[in-house]
């Protein structure tokens, strides 16, 4: 029976594969088969002196399909597909033990120099092997030079179905041909994830009732733990011919219980690389959402496990989100139609910015939104400074875009951001699985973020932030870090629900523009434009620096209604547009 993508060299020797020893016109090994999905390939060797035929013509290469056939002199080598073979009598062991680990911690090697010789080995194959096969290899070649009376080992898998499949496999002489590991012993080792011994009554030539597994008297599995599907290290052997099947289990007979200790080993240390692999990936992942802290946490609460994902499933909890949007990259890309890739750097640099000063403030960032990027607080870690924290991030933020654009030639010193801060209820976690893993959060408050965003455009200012956020700022937030002014009382489109809206600034000193007397007046302007005063509320507004943006959102609305507030004010702004 061929095995898939392993060639098998068929000839007249004795060093073949499959040898024919019966047929004359075969050269020693004379064509090499090997089974692949689309059939069986079949190649002339070069040393082959004959033809082969098929349906009476010489080939060298072909491609066999099931049930066709090639000629070689008067043998006749078809391609059928292999039914499995059923369970026979030979297969049934009269012999079965189950290690624990503390069994195993029991048990002393005779030769612990030469095992630990072929261990040291071990991380300079786990390093070298460049795919699953190499690997697997290696670690078969491994297991018969520590196993010294092993006849054949292999890495087998158990899939889903119950199945189980080789890996790899190699066997101490290869001219003896495959091997078939036995489903019983595998499906219970790697099943109860516990190293299984077998060992089965000595056949004798003339029974013709033994499995292809039934060329060995013994044979052992020890499960690989963490793989899925599961796998197993695999190795069978021979009794000596002197030796009873008790004296194997005997401190001085064949000490099978020290080739599975050492074959357990091996399987820890691959599992434990594994685990790490895994958690590495999965750090590398995480790491572009969560902050370092977040993650130091992670590590820190897992108990030993690496990282506690527990942590990372959705649940609801209380969140402030940030939400920042890239100000006119849609126009920028029509008008950079012929410098798109350029366009796309500067794009990405803002993204990097934003992103960056998100994780450095201890949050977490969610995807990439076109051109925008999503940032919240509060999630896996509840924390009261969760609203603060995103609005350092924000004038964080807009602190190195202010920077650019002092540097001439900078890439970002034309960039502009609109970002909207707000806090709330929502349900944030991890979704997907491996590298496809990412963190969201969705509820109404991040429609509030990015509503508040968009209403940066309309009000004429960068930072916005919703009542119960500014509020916070006023009480808990110094004054060297950042300040707010309330700016109005807003409908935004679609929404029943009116919003007090405020603007988020830098500290004095960095924003000297507007002092703390100019933001005391510009809220009593507001104060007397809610309470339709709209006179008095000009007068304040337009007391305002000329650099002051933030003005041209309420004065046009007091002039074209000649300084008085319509009958029936209720002191809230209707904004016609999303």
């Amino acid at each position: 029976m061929l095995e898939p993508e392993r060639g098998c060299r068929v000839g007249r020797g004795v060093d073949a594969d499959l040898p024919v020893p019966w047929e004359n016109w075969l050269s020693r090994q004379h064509f090499r088969a090997t089974a692949r999905a689309d059939g069986v390939h079949i190649e002339r060797l070069s040393q082959a002196r004959n033809p082969i035929f098929l349906r009476g013509e010489p080939v060298d290469r072909i491609i066999l399909r099931e049930g066709e056939a090639v000629v070689i002199g008067e043998t006749t080598f078809r391609a059928d597909r292999a039914e499995p073979e059923s369970p026979s009598p030979a297969e049934q062991p009269i012999e079965e033990v189950t290690f624990t680990r503390q069994d195993l911690r029991r048990i002393r090697y005779r030769d612990a120099d030469r095992r630990l010789e072929v261990l040291s080995h071990l991380p300079e194959i786990i390093s070298g092997a460049h795919d699953e096969p190499s690997l697997c290899s290696r670690l078969s070649h491994l297991l018969l030079t520590g196993i010294g009376h092993a006849e054949a080992a292999a890495v087998v898998e158990l899939d889903a179905s119950g199945a189980v499949r080789l890996k790899q496999w190699e066997r101490r002489r290869e001219t003896a041909g495959a091997f078939r590991p036995s489903q019983r012993l595998v499906d219970e080792a790697l099943t109860q994830q516990r190293s299984v011994l077998q060992i089965w009554q000595r056949r004798s030539p003339s029974n013709s009732e033994y499995t292809i597994s039934s060329d060995f008297d013994w044979a052992f599995c020890t499960p690989i733990e963490g793989r899925s599907p599961r796998w197993g290290l695999y190795v069978a052997g021979k009794l000596d011919a002197t030796q009873s099947i008790l004296e194997t289990m005997r401190p001085d007979g064949l000490h099978l219980q020290a080739d599975v200790k050492f074959a357990e080993l091996v399987a820890d240390v691959i599992g434990s690389v594994d685990r790490v692999n895994r958690l590495e990936s999965n750090l590398s992942v995480l790491r572009q959402f969560l902050s370092p802290p977040v993650v130091s946490a992670l590590e820190r609460t897992s108990e030993g496990r690496g990282l506690n994902t527990e942590l990372l499933e959705p649940r609801e909890c209380d969140v402030a989100v940030l939400f920042c949007d890239v100000r006119g990259f849609s126009q920028q890309a029509e008008e950079s139609a012929g410098d798109l890739l350029g366009l796309l750097d500067r794009l990405s640099r803002a993204l990097d910015l934003m992103t960056r000063q998100i994780l450095e403030h201890g949050g977490v960032t969610g995807e990439f939104l076109g051109d925008a990027v999503l940032g919240f607080w509060g999630w896996p870690f509840a924390s009261e400074e969760s609203p603060l924290n995103a609005c350092r991030a924000a004038l964080a933020i807009r602190r190195a875009l202010s920077a650019a654009r002092e540097v001439p030639g900078h890439p970002l010193a034309d960039v502009e951001v609109g970002i909207g801060i707000a806090q709330g209820r929502a349900v944030a976690g991890k979704i997907g699985a491996g590298e496809r893993v990412t963190v969201t959060v969705f509820g109404p408050v991040v429609n509030l973020a990015s509503r508040l965003e968009t209403m940066t455009k309309q009000l004429r200012v960068p930072i916005l932030v919703d009542e119960r956020t500014a509020e916070l700022v006023r009480r808990r937030l110094s004054a060297s870090e950042g300040r707010t002014r309330k700016l109005a009382r807003v409908l935004p489109y679609g929404m029943e629900t009116p919003l007090t809206v405020s603007e988020l600034l830098p500290p004095l000193k960095e924003f000297p523009e507007l002092t703390d007397d100019h933001l005391r007046l510009y809220e009593e302007g507001v104060e007397h434009f809610l309470a339709g005063r709209w006179a008095d509320a000009y007068r304040l507004l337009h007391s305002m620096p000329s650099s002051d943006r933030a003005p041209d959102f309420l004065l046009p609305r007091i002039a074209q209604a000649n300084r008085t507030a319509p009958p029936g004010w209720n002191g809230v702004v209707e904004l016609g547009a999303k």
